[in-house]
């Protein structure tokens, strides 16, 4: 096998094994964040020399109050309010419909 060749595999090897990673951030947030503090635990110990601890504190994920309140942006729900939502249901709780003419 050429040198060529094999600097192609690797580094292929390693967009893949990128995408990969970025998948799985998107897809299971939970599953990386667990992942990624148990290899801050193992690189983070006390006779560890300091680029091994500075890279755990790295990797350390935040930790998250689960409130909307946190900025953790992982569901995706504290963006902006919908328009309808800025209209109050009515007195017997049923939410009217608001029409709007078309913007052209």
């Amino acid at each position: 096998m050429s040198t060529s060749l094999l600097v192609q595999y690797v580094v292929i090897g390693v967009v893949l094994l990128v995408s990969v990673l970025v998948v799985l951030r998107k897809l299971a947030p939970k599953l990386t964040a667990r992942w990624l503090a148990a290899a801050a635990l193992r690189l983070d110990r006390p006779d560890a020399p300091g680029w091994k601890r500075a890279l755990a504190h790295r990797l350390q994920p935040k930790q998250t109050s689960g409130n909307c309140s946190d900025g953790c942006d992982t569901c995706g729900a504290c963006g902006p309010k919908p328009a309808a939502a800025a209209h109050p249901p009515a007195a017997d709780g049923s939410m009217p419909l608001h029409f709007r003419p078309r913007g052209k």
